[in-house]
């Protein structure tokens, strides 16, 4: 079984919320997707880089939430 985590996040101007979608895309997030317009974003990604993937979030000034799912 893989553990997949969802990490929403919140970002105060879409500039930000782009940055973060490039960066999870370079990370290999299963999914990336959102309002970007609106500062919002939702991303998939594999629990080995959740920690890098959350980080990354916060330098960039957005405020995440994780959840986990299991992928069999």
């Amino acid at each position: 079984m893989t553990q997949q985590v969802e990490i929403r996040a919140n970002f105060g101007e879409p500039g930000a919320a782009q940055e973060a979608l490039r960066k999870l895309q370079a990370l290999r997030a299963f999914e990336v997707n959102g309002l970007l317009d609106s500062g919002l974003l939702t991303a998939t990604v594999d629990e080995d880089v959740v920690e890098r993937a959350v980080h990354m979030i916060e330098q960039i000034g957005g405020n995440p939430e994780t959840g986990q799912s299991t992928v069999e």
